[in-house]
């Protein structure tokens, strides 16, 4: 009789949070304090241009430019690998897919990334809000996670808190912009 064993699911936990916020707040911060790292930073995203991507990671946040980065010339994504069982999270800002193409704003960015400094930052040093935010988020609690992110992102751009892929996905819509953007921290599904 032949046996499958099911591989265990990685659920998301406080130390992935801890370690991807630790890695993205001072590239956050960048973002949202320098208009011209902020604007080569959009120049990077459009043109796809991974070697100037790398560069600015590199400048701002050394721990986020070790791991994989990419773009799809409508956003950004920064893949972080953890141990055994295999474990991809990845966190990004993207317009969503279909909208448009090669469009990026720098503003939009900006306010995005002052938005989140808050979460980030509480995720990156209190270990017991990630460990709560991580649990609503495996327990797929909608409601606990929303108010958690809510009561740190008080952007009125924000208009949505959602869990998925073992993750967050925050939508921003701004009058300044035609499209919506998302920040997204979520697992990557090989």
């Amino acid at each position: 009789m032949l046996k499958t064993t099911k591989k265990k699911d990685a659920a998301v936990t406080a130390d992935v949070l801890v370690k991807v916020a630790k890695g993205m707040l001072p590239f956050y911060r960048a973002i949202a304090g320098g208009r011209s790292y902020a604007s080569a930073w959009t120049r990077a995203v459009v043109g796809a241009d991974l070697d100037l991507m790398g560069k600015l990671l590199k400048l701002a946040a050394p721990q986020a430019a070790r791991q994989g980065y990419g773009t799809n010339a409508i956003g950004y994504f920064v893949d972080f690998d953890f141990p055994l069982p295999t474990l991809v999270y990845t966190n990004g800002t993207t317009i969503p897919p279909g909208l448009v193409q090669f469009t990026f704003s720098t503003e939009v960015h900006r306010r995005i990334a002052r938005a989140v400094l808050p979460l980030y930052r509480e995720l990156a040093i209190n270990r017991n809000f990630a460990a709560a935010l991580a649990r609503g988020i495996r327990r797929d609690d909608c409601k606990a996670v929303a108010a958690m992110v809510r009561g740190l992102v008080h952007s009125p751009g924000l208009r949505s808190v959602k869990i998925e892929e073992s993750g967050i996905a925050l939508l921003f819509k701004y009058k300044s912009s035609p499209y919506p953007y998302r920040n997204l921290l979520f697992r990557e599904l090989n």
